[in-house]
């Protein structure tokens, strides 16, 4: 049983050495949809707000990017929020 109890211990420190000994590969960050998120570079610049008439009322838009989270290599991750509001048409 103690050399069971020892093998299975070996086996696990070997898993161990093995998994911190592969070499690791560099992130790579991308975006589907960049009208959504972006990476890195200064920030998007945020159009103009825009009413839309949705027939029995209307509807403003305002797009602003901020700046969410830093990458582990320093860049930043840009995000869009999407601002609705109801509005008198014009």
């Amino acid at each position: 049983m103690k050399k069971i109890a020892a093998l299975l211990v070996f086996a696990a420190a070997a898993a161990v050495l093995a998994g911190c000994g592969a070499k690791t590969m560099p992130p790579s960050y991308t975006s589907a949809n960049p009208d959504l998120m972006r990476i890195g570079g200064d920030e998007p610049s945020s159009p103009e707000p825009m009413v839309l008439n949705l027939g029995s009322y209307c509807l403003q838009v305002r797009d602003e990017w901020k700046a969410d989270v830093k990458t582990p290599d320093g860049e930043t991750v840009w995000t869009k929020d999407s601002y609705r509001k109801v509005v008198p048409c014009p």
